[in-house]
């Protein structure tokens, strides 16, 4: 917020009157721009309309001179308006002012942009993680599963006269069936039978 209504008829009267009346006409001004600092600051205008700006109000005083012979008056006039939030500028300074309230700003937002990038990139190592945790979840059960199936054929076909010998024999002896197990268990089951009946070779101790 930049404030441009400062009075400046003390200082008007003070550059026009004679030198034995301008001390007075000095001290009115100085006591006019203390006032309208004393009104600005109890007006909060950095609070009004949810702007979001810096906690300063700009004093514009439009001419220059009659700063500085207030300062140079009353040289702690510039921080006691400081310490209300109110900034005095002139001329000089309004530019450079307001180049240093832009940078805030943008330093306000890439911070906030940073802050956000940081919170969506946890959120989303989180997710990852989750993710991660409920593939290598996945990958155990298939595992375990894998494990299973396995068991489950070894009893099919391990040992000798094993499930699927004793279930093709019914099919040899005439159980009328339209299909047919499929040859690789077939070959699979025979082979660990017929291991499973090579005799063992005597030993001759004579």
């Amino acid at each position: 917020v930049i404030d441009s209504k400062v009075s400046l008829t003390d200082y008007e009267r003070f550059v026009n009157a004679e030198e034995d009346l301008q001390e007075n006409f000095l001290k009115n001004h100085i006591n006019s721009l203390q006032k309208h600092v004393d009104q600005l600051s109890s007006k909060k205008y950095e609070d009004l309309y949810d702007m979001e700006s810096p906690d300063f109000v700009l004093m514009f005083v439009p001419i220059e001179t009659a700063f500085s012979v207030a300062i140079n008056q009353d040289p702690a006039l510039y921080n006691k308006a400081f310490e209300k939030n109110i900034v005095i500028v002139t001329p000089s300074t309004l530019l450079a002012t307001l180049r240093t309230i832009d940078t805030m700003w943008n330093n306000e937002k890439q911070q906030r942009n940073a802050i956000e990038i940081a919170r969506q990139a946890g959120a989303l190592y989180d997710k990852f993680e989750g993710f991660v945790t409920d593939l290598t979840r996945v990958g155990k059960k298939m595992d375990e599963a894998k494990n299973e199936y396995r068991g489950a054929m070894n009893k099919l076909v391990e040992g000798r006269g094993n499930i699927i010998i004793s279930i093709e024999k019914l099919k040899k002896m005439g159980a009328k069936a339209k299909k047919s197990l499929p040859d690789k268990i077939l070959k699979r089951a025979e082979d660990d039978d017929l291991q499973e009946e090579e005799p063992t070779t005597p030993f001759n101790l004579n």
